[in-house]
This record gives structure tokens, C-alpha cells and sequence, in this order.
């Protein structure tokens, strides 16, 4: 499984999300609190499951999300194979 961070940005209560996903639930929530710091419309956030491929981690020394290559990709089933 991964995760993808939704947001509700607007009066209409509808969550929405973009084509960020992780590998971690941790990673999707620290997006929604650093989407937050950016977006001043955004005005909740929470880490949904989902079965879409990783394409993002999320950099917490940086605190931003970063796109990954395909080295990484493998890299990441590796964890995810071996704990």
C-alpha cells in the first residue's frame, strides 16, 4: 500500500488530493502539514491509503516533497519486500 495526502481547500468540504504519493503514511501526513504552511485556503489535511504507485518521498530535513527516480523506485520495493 501507499499513501497520498488530501486536503479540503475551499467552502465545499470535498476532499482533494494531487498526484503525490509515498511510501508511508509519516511521509503523506508531513506533506498535508507542509501543503498547509504554503496554501492559506487549505484548511484540513490527513494521509489516505491508497494502491497508486510511489512516485514521491517526502524530505524531512529539507521538509518538502521530492520526486524520485526510477533508481529510487527499486529501492523502495526493496524496503518494502524486506522490512
Amino acid at each position: 500500500m501507499a499513501w497520498k495526502s488530501e486536503v479540503i481547500a475551499d467552502s465545499s468540504n470535498t476532499w482533494t488530493t494531487n498526484a503525490c504519493v509515498f511510501a508511508t503514511k509519516e511521509e503523506a501526513d508531513a506533506a498535508g502539514h507542509e501543503l498547509m504552511s504554503r496554501w492559506f485556503a487549505v484548511r484540513e489535511h490527513r494521509p489516505t491509503e491508497v494502491n497508486d504507485a510511489v512516485n514521491y518521498i517526502f524530505d524531512f530535513a529539507a521538509y518538502r516533497p521530492k520526486r524520485i527516480e526510477e533508481t529510487d523506485l527499486s529501492r523502495i520495493e526493496h524496503c518494502r519486500e524486506n522490512g
